[in-house]
């Protein structure tokens, strides 16, 4: 390869300088349009804040309902909506999405019903929905295991001829695991169409990002495995939108692989078991509840006149509404049954299986007739 060729090649692959940005925190749009992005069509961004709002509405429920011993555990995406939505909304309904176990509100936008999203956090099911129906994995706790889910299935997508991408969600600390690597190699050799997405949110549990990498940026680490990559304000919705529709497109037209950081903040705490004030200070909290992802989109849609308070009212009743029928869905008690232990150990169940099974039905059984006599 020639020098102007590899210089072409690295350029290519090489993030913007400083993160993608169509609109300041205060909700004014930039100067000048980003540089080979272009600003998602209006009623898109309508939708995408109609999302956050309900989406946020979700998080504050779930997070009232932990607290009420409702739920054993709950990993608030708060401050992270526009990452969340955005990366469902760059999304076809074939594709596939890997999210982890802070990624809830990206289930509910996906479309699934909120009551199942919190199935696992409630401790009643590994999985409270359909990943074949559904196209959504589970959701993953170890950090970047599902990284190399998504690959292996972006793989399994393209040997098959078919068009579709799967798109992996990421936190900060996962790039910092074997796992995240291997599964840039092995998409950038085979050009798998997967999206790696990482929603750096400037803190793994307590560990500040200057404490997990001397990159200059996240996004970086993609390019030595050859790996498009660029860094996006992560809560400016309009540029996540943009960015994101940019990866997908380039993975499904058979380019490869993408990875891209969105700067953001998890503006609670790492979960209800979490005391964030002992590793960050208010005052850093304040700085990025001024850019908050919500407001910044709501202010910009009123500037351009796609957003009135009739429409703002009407969201947060809808929003009302949802919070409403989770409550109620998570306060109806669950029907447990003791046999699902062997429910989907094997494809097919081992004779030892089946006569472990069939020992626990006869207790239960007995158990039940006593109690009726």
């Amino acid at each position: 390869m020639s020098v102007k060729s590899l210089r072409q090649t690295v350029q290519g692959l090489l993030p913007s300088l400083t993160p993608v940005r169509f609109v300041a925190e205060d909700g004014a749009p930039v100067a000048g349009p980003p540089a080979g992005y272009t600003e998602p069509p209006v009623g898109t961004l309508r939708e995408a804040y109609r999302r956050m709002v309900l989406g946020r509405r979700f998080d504050t429920q779930a997070t009232a309902l932990t607290k009420q011993g409702r739920l054993a555990v709950y990993p608030s995406s708060r401050g992270q909506e526009a990452c969340q939505v955005g990366a469902v909304l760059a999304l076809r309904p074939d594709d596939w999405l890997f999210p982890t176990y802070r990624d809830s509100v990206a289930l509910v936008t996906r479309g699934i019903d909120p009551v199942e999203v919190l199935t696992l956090l409630r401790g009643d099911w590994h999985c409270g929905y359909d990943p074949a129906a559904t196209r959504v994995a589970p959701q993953c706790t170890p950090l970047a295991t599902q990284v190399l889910h998504a690959t292996g299935m972006a793989e399994s997508l393209r040997r098959k001829g078919a068009d579709g991408v799967a798109m992996a969600l990421i936190g900060d600390g996962a790039t910092s695991e074997g796992d995240f690597h291997e599964a840039l190699n092995f998409a950038a050799v085979f050009r798998a169409p997967v999206v790696f997405f990482v929603q750096n949110n400037q803190y793994a549990i307590s560990v500040p990002l200057a404490r997990q990498t001397a990159a200059p940026a996240l996004a970086y680490k993609g390019i030595g495995h050859g790996v498009r990559s660029e860094q996006v304000d992560g809560n400016d919705a309009v540029a996540v939108l943009a960015v994101l529709a940019s990866a997908v497109a380039h993975a499904r037209a058979g380019h490869g692989p993408v990875l891209v950081e969105a700067h953001t903040y998890r503006m609670d705490a790492h979960t209800n078991a979490d005391d964030a004030t002992r590793y960050r200070r208010d005052e850093e909290v304040e700085r990025w509840r001024a850019a908050d992802p919500v407001e910044r989109l709501e202010t910009y849609l009123r500037s351009r006149g796609a957003l009135t308070d009739a429409d703002t009212a009407a969201l947060r009743e809808e929003a009302e509404e949802l919070a409403a029928a989770l409550r109620a869905g998570m306060n109806a008690d669950s029907v447990l049954d003791p046999l699902e232990l062997f429910d989907h150990v094997y494809a097919e169940p081992t004779p030892q299986l089946r006569e472990q099974r069939d020992r626990l039905a006869a207790e239960l059984a007995a158990a039940t007739q006593a109690q009726e006599d």
